[in-house]
């Protein structure tokens, strides 16, 4: 698919059907957010972008504000949840390059995340384009969306 018809349908929103990292050396696999993780990401026709990634059923914070938080029930939601948004572009044929403005992971404010996209009617696979270490091992990363409707 060329850049300009990948740039088109990216555009909407996509439901996270499944994360999985496959280990290079073993074959383990891992689901960093469990077996059925939630997730939204959203791109827009003028070039921006938003993920958020979360596993179901975190716990509930004893109180009902943020600021309330204790440590421990803040480190946990923060464990359990992944969020970017920023800019992105579609460089060349099957590469989308989300360019990170905003995240709950600091380091990776001002960096640039490239993935692999293979949409394929309503379903977008997003793939690291090479291992990455992920849960101690070497890993390749495969996220799987469905077009939110």
């Amino acid at each position: 698919m060329n850049p300009d018809e990948l740039r088109k349908n990216l555009v909407g929103t996509w439901r996270l059907v499944s994360y999985r990292a496959t280990a290079v050396d073993d074959g383990e696999v891992v689901e960093p957010y469990g077996p059925r993780p939630q997730g939204l990401i959203t791109y827009t026709p003028g070039g921006h972008m938003s993920a958020q990634i979360m596993r179901p059923l975190r716990p509930r914070f004893r109180h009902g504000r943020l600021e309330e938080g204790l440590p421990e029930e803040l480190a946990a939601a923060a464990t359990g949840y992944l969020a970017y948004a920023g800019t992105y572009e579609v460089p060349e044929d099957d590469f989308v390059v989300h360019h990170v403005e905003l995240s709950l992971f600091p380091n990776w404010v001002g960096t640039t995340l490239a993935r692999v996209a293979d949409q394929d009617g309503d379903r977008l696979r997003l793939s690291l384009p090479e291992p990455a270490l992920i849960w101690g091992a070497r890993r390749t990363g495969v996220l799987v969306w469905e077009r939110a409707r």
